[in-house]
């Protein structure tokens, strides 16, 4: 009796971490659950990731923008800082497309259709897309972008200058490793038991990601366009050429450059990394067994 007590006390206080292929199971179960919200559900959760992730990359302008530290580690506290907007939307629950990629799991297992998988990802990119645009137009009503005589906005308008300039293949390299490590910390907070665990296997995941330059198609479109916007004002050019220590061209610095020079290949790229490199390769090691027997099963059933 004793024995028995002990035995249920401890399974009250468990508190170790989720195994993968639990953590498996549990995203895969997710997937049917994303892939079946309505579609203005869908819509709403999308347009306020977009805001979240906005949030956390203009925390991130705003912390380094006067910072004079060695280049690795100024990129790493924006990194941290920059986690804000993935805690937001993780915890506060919404719909962000790069870590929707993970719901390719319940499509390999057979669980969602293909026009659930991509209504999810059409939906939530779009929505993604007008968050963002909110967040660029509430940031620029604001006028942060002038503080420290137009330090936050000059950096600002080099990190979108940077981003518009990278060629095909480096945007779409980085924007495939971005995406594995977005989509292994989604995969760490699966793991976690309580909104601690959560908070700590985002941090370091997307802390990484930024801090190695890697490229995310919805922070983007944040980054991007409030570079677009800024370099409108002479003051902010001024400020980032003095930063920068040499003239800026700003010719890529537009809607086109910004959609063919940047988005389009770091979506692509964003697609690779996290459906191929954590998505099926996770299913194929945890889920793929399973599913085989299920399928054996059903058919022994309909056989009989």
């Amino acid at each position: 009796m004793t024995e028995n007590k002990v035995k249920s006390l401890a399974q009250v206080i468990d508190t170790d971490a989720y195994a993968p292929p639990k953590i498996a199971t549990r995203i895969d179960n997710l997937a049917i659950l994303k892939a079946r919200l309505s579609f203005s559900q869908t819509f709403m959760l999308s347009i306020i990731a977009g805001v979240y992730l906005g949030m956390g990359a203009q925390f991130a302008t705003f912390v380094i923008s006067d910072s004079n530290l060695h280049y690795g580690l100024t990129s790493f506290i924006e990194g941290v800082v920059y986690s804000l907007g993935f805690i937001l939307a993780v915890i506060a629950g919404a719909e962000v497309f790069t870590g929707n990629c993970l719901i390719i799991m319940g499509y390999v297992s057979r669980r969602i259709t293909t026009r659930e998988l991509l209504n999810n990802w059409i939906i939530s990119y779009i929505g993604n897309f007008v968050g963002s645009l909110t967040m660029v137009f509430w940031m620029y009503k604001t006028h942060q972008w002038e503080f420290f005589h137009h330090a936050v906005g000059a950096k600002a308008l080099l990190i979108a200058h940077k981003k518009v300039n990278l060629s095909f293949t480096t945007a779409f390299g980085r924007g495939a490793l971005c995406n594995a490590m977005i989509c292994l910390a989604v995969w760490l907070c699966f793991s976690g038991r309580s909104t601690a665990d959560k908070i700590i296997s985002i941090i370091f995941p997307i802390g990484g990601f930024v801090t190695s330059g890697f490229e995310q198609c919805v922070s983007n479109m944040y980054f991007i366009p409030m570079g677009i916007v800024l370099q409108k004002h002479p003051d902010v050019v001024a400020m980032a050429e003095k930063m920068a220590g040499k003239t800026l061209d700003l010719s890529q610095l537009t809607w086109k450059g910004f959609f063919i020079n940047n988005l389009m290949p770091v979506t692509l790229g964003n697609i690779v990394g996290g459906v191929i490199l954590v998505g099926i390769i996770f299913w194929f090691i945890y889920l793929r067994s399973h599913n085989e027997r299920t399928i054996t099963v059903r058919r022994d059933c309909d056989a009989k």
